[in-house]
């Protein structure tokens, strides 16, 4: 085994600032829908492929509800819209979908709470800068459909961008291991967080059988056969959103469990086999994953006070994989996720791990562990610009994490000029987001009572769909 060779920090940041002969920073403004090369409705049609076709109507009815439920739902769009723009070449592992809702509260494996990235389907490795794009996109339109002014929007979007570049510079001047263990302890000071984490204290596992499970009905003793074991709570049901699988189904996705027990460390398959299963049921979950395969299994340890969730999610291919080459080679979908969410996250689900039902590759992770994430509603007033400034501070520690942040630093520099030039592409994407959405109104996809209800739609012309552009990495020679 050889070991990487690693350049010295000054080498590492002068290849940072050599990136700008690249892209320079004012051009990550760059937008224009003529640079298209793959129509929206068709990419949303292609990301279905596969999925559960009887829950699709769902998934369309959540991305109808708003500009910003279809910005959620649209990854696959998005994706392939910045990978033909001009880009650094400086890579981290990407979110992948960046989103002020994908960022949220839930229990640390000592049992506090903490607030981070916490959704990370799309996770792959890729230019820096298009996790900062979607991130600053999803503030225009998360504050508009919030009903902040535009000029509020893109203040907090600056603001956003401003905290990225400042911490990042931060991170360059650490030690690589304080970078590693830093946290961010002011987050009870900012509302919308304090909010937030107030949500997630009320979600306890007790709360959380009491939501989601009911006391199985006691069975009928039969004359002869002596007592019956005694009842235990099974998952309510309340189709299509979530129901009991029938006992096949159920003992195939029990059958996983080992080995998605052989994916988490010696120390934490030994807690983990304290547990034993006791129901199965199916689960519609968010906006981008409907239509894929989501179980949950409840157990039970230390008796009926000791409960656990886990949800199994099944998890394809990152939409930015078609353009990424080798980075986007086929992988164990479940393993991407769980190493990329390892690779940002200060601290992990204790039982993160993977697995494969039916030649399906699936995320395994506790569910609802003290989870909670922001309400739109939560981002009214200074709320939107207060919880920007802790996304862009997020954001910056997961790609420093995962990638390096003297190259970071020696690409942004200490000027506003990527900061304007992301809010002018924020901006401008949020507009070309609402007419894609006016487009998917009309489209096949959106529910009939949306079509009526939508005005004329006014997105241009769609392109034919072309070959995928590969985005290759750049790195500093040795």
């Amino acid at each position: 085994m050889t070991i990487k060779q690693v350049l010295p920090p000054l080498e590492r940041r002068a290849f940072g600032q050599s990136r700008r002969k690249q892209v320079r920073r004012q051009e990550q403004n760059r937008w224009r829908s003529s640079d298209r090369q793959t129509d929206p409705i068709d990419a949303l049609a292609v990301s279905a492929v596969g999925r559960v076709p009887a829950l699709l109507a769902i998934k369309w009815q959540r991305m109808a509800a708003s500009p910003f439920g279809f910005f959620r739902g649209a990854v696959p769009v998005m994706a392939a819209d910045l990978a033909v723009l001009p880009h650094t070449g400086i890579f981290t592992q990407l979110c992948g979908d960046a989103h002020v809702r994908n960022l949220g509260a839930y229990a640390a494996p000592d049992g506090r709470l903490v607030f981070d990235i916490n959704d990370f389907d799309e996770t792959i490795r890729g230019p820096f800068e298009w996790d900062l794009k979607r991130l600053a996109t999803s503030i225009i339109l998360a504050g508009r459909e919030a009903g902040v002014k535009n000029a509020g929007c893109g203040e907090a979007a600056a603001v956003l961008l401003r905290s990225y570049r400042r911490s990042i510079h931060a991170f360059a001047r650490m030690p690589v291991l304080d970078v590693a263990r830093f946290q961010v302890h002011r987050l009870q000071r900012i509302t919308p967080v304090s909010q937030v984490l107030r949500k997630a204290e009320r979600a306890t596992p007790q709360y959380n059988v009491e939501r989601l499970t009911t006391q199985q009905p006691p069975a009928a003793t039969k004359a002869g056969k002596g007592a019956q074991p005694p009842a235990h709570r099974i998952f309510i049901e309340h189709k299509p959103l979530q129901y009991r699988l029938p006992p096949a189904k159920a003992r195939s996705v029990l059958d996983s469990l080992s080995l998605y027990r052989e994916s988490l460390l010696p120390e934490r398959q030994h807690f983990f086999d304290q547990y034993r299963p006791l129901d199965v049921a199916f689960r519609v979950v968010g906006t981008g994953s409907v239509g894929l395969r989501d179980y949950i299994v409840y157990l039970e340890g230390n008796g009926s006070g000791d409960p656990l969730f886990l949800q199994i999610k099944e998890e394809p291919g990152s939409a930015y994989a078609p353009y990424l080459g080798e980075l986007g080679a086929p992988q164990h979908q479940g393993r991407r996720v769980a190493q990329g969410q390892r690779a940002m996250q200060f601290l992990s689900d204790i039982l993160l791990g993977w697995t494969t039902i039916n030649n399906r590759q699936y995320l395994v992770r506790q569910l609802n562990d003290h989870k909670a994430s922001i309400e739109i509603e939560d981002l009214k007033g200074g709320g939107l610009t207060q919880y920007a400034e802790m996304c862009g501070e997020l954001l910056s520690r997961g790609h420093a994490r995962s990638g390096d942040a003297l190259a970071l630093a020696g690409y942004i520099g200490t000027s506003d000029r990527l900061t304007d030039a992301v809010v002018d592409f924020a901006v401008d994407y949020a507009n070309q987001t609402e007419l894609d959405y006016h487009d998917f109104l009309h489209s096949r996809f959106a529910p009939r009572t949306a079509r009526k209800k939508a005005e004329p739609a006014k997105t241009p012309a769609r392109r034919k769909r072309k070959r995928a552009v590969v985005v290759k990495e750049s790195v500093p020679s040795t």
